[in-house]
């Protein structure tokens, strides 16, 4: 984030709405409210081709934003997850990444189980059991958010949830590629993202300083080859990043530095504003649940989140220490791993997008799905009035 501040009320008001990831939630509702009171053109503006005169359903508006420009928010992700195995980076040093490692651990395992009980003692596994992945996701954006309420600027507390949302990021994808192919998988066209990667090592080699090159070239090619080989074309643009011309060392959690113009930095620095804008159509293709078709999967899906994040996050820190003794950072007691925990518990963005995933078909069950993700938000109002009662009071910035 840079340090610049807005010169006028125009630009604090711009700014408040980027840096605050208020376009996914304006897109969110408007697709809540527009769902609910005109299903039917809602449906029909999802799936009406962006191509004139054209049928096919790839190039709705709904595929267009979840397979092609979703894509650019998940290599901002792997961006972040990339930067951080970087010399000097959080997750590079296993001193320092491996509390935060073990609580990530218990935030996806605890609620995938939480998930598959509720399933299994519901007895609908065959039709809801695909949706164990969905509880798993923290929204890194909107965790930080109300991390930064609660504990203060500077608190322990803050980078802990960072690193654990970061390596929660990268089992995502891993998930996504591996539990979710769109189709039969084709591995034969994964020797088109060796390709990609060795082209985009050329252009490193050759000099080629502007990510353009690397979008252009190897990222369409990297997409392509995900697309074709069935697995989720959303993920086509991670592995290009690593190969992009990038700092030696990490430069810091979600910072940047005025001075640093590697390629890596420039294409997150331009992309960062128009990727809060596609959050927003995100939103507005996926949000519209209309909201009589609550079910028992919207009940798994928050138990997962509300119930299981914050009770594995908690246990198996907890585990870390008695077992391999590893250790909190300093300042940090379990309340705040509790605290913490329940924060982790904001799916959103990427539980809403597990949900298109898992369960591809609109309906009654993805819409179920999609709510337990969207009420997940109520992490944040258990959060609050929770830290209060255990007397968590936000550091002052110095």
């Amino acid at each position: 984030m840079t340090d610049s501040k807005p010169n006028n009320g125009f630009d604090q008001v711009t700014q408040f709405l980027f840096e605050n990831s208020l376009f996914l939630i304006g897109g969110s509702i408007a697709a809540l409210v527009w769902a609910n009171f005109h299903t039917a053109s809602y449906h029909q503006l999802l799936h009406t081709s962006l191509i004139p005169g054209s049928h096919d359903e790839g190039y709705s508006l709904l595929h267009v934003v979840n397979d092609g420009l979703m894509a650019l928010f998940f290599a901002m992700a792997a961006k972040e997850v990339w930067e951080s195995l970087l010399p000097g980076g959080p997750l590079s040093r296993w001193k320092t990444a491996a509390t935060p490692l073990m609580a990530t651990l218990g935030g996806v395992v605890m609620p995938a189980c939480v998930y598959i009980a509720g399933c299994l003692l519901l007895g609908q596994w065959d039709t809801l059991g695909r949706g164990w992945a969905v509880p798993c996701a923290t929204d890194i954006a909107f965790s930080y958010l109300v991390a930064r309420i609660i504990f203060g600027h500077g608190h322990p507390a803050i980078a802990f949830l960072l690193l654990l949302a970061i390596a929660d990021d990268a089992a995502g994808l891993f998930i996504l590629a591996v539990v979710y192919p769109q189709e039969a998988l084709q591995p034969q066209w994964l020797l088109g993202v060796v390709a990609a990667v060795a082209m985009g090592i050329a252009f490193r080699r050759c000099g080629l300083r502007s990510f353009w090159w690397y979008l252009i070239g190897p990222g369409v090619l990297s997409w392509l080859s995900f697309h074709y080989a069935g697995i989720h074309a959303a993920l086509g643009l991670v592995p290009i990043i690593p190969v992009l011309p990038h700092a030696a060392h990490d430069p810091g959690l979600f910072t940047e530095d005025a001075k640093d113009h590697d390629t890596l930095s420039e294409f997150a620095r331009w992309w960062k504003n128009p990727v809060e804008l596609i959050l927003g159509l995100f939103g507005l293709v996926n949000a519209g649940v209309v909201m009589s078709n609550t079910g028992p999967a919207t009940w798994l899906v928050l138990s997962g989140l509300l119930i299981g994040k914050p009770l594995g996050i908690t246990l198996f820190t907890f585990l870390g220490e008695k077992l391999f003794h590893l250790q909190r950072p300093d300042g940090m007691t379990y309340r705040h791993i509790i605290v913490l925990g329940v924060i982790a518990g904001i799916g959103f963005t990427v539980a809403l997008f597990v949900s298109t995933a898992a369960f591809a078909e609109p309906g009654v069950i993805q819409d179920s799905v999609k709510m337990g993700a969207l009420a997940s938000f109520a992490a944040a109002l258990i959060a609050i009035p929770l830290a209060r009662a255990l007397r968590i009071k936000p550091t002052k910035q110095t």
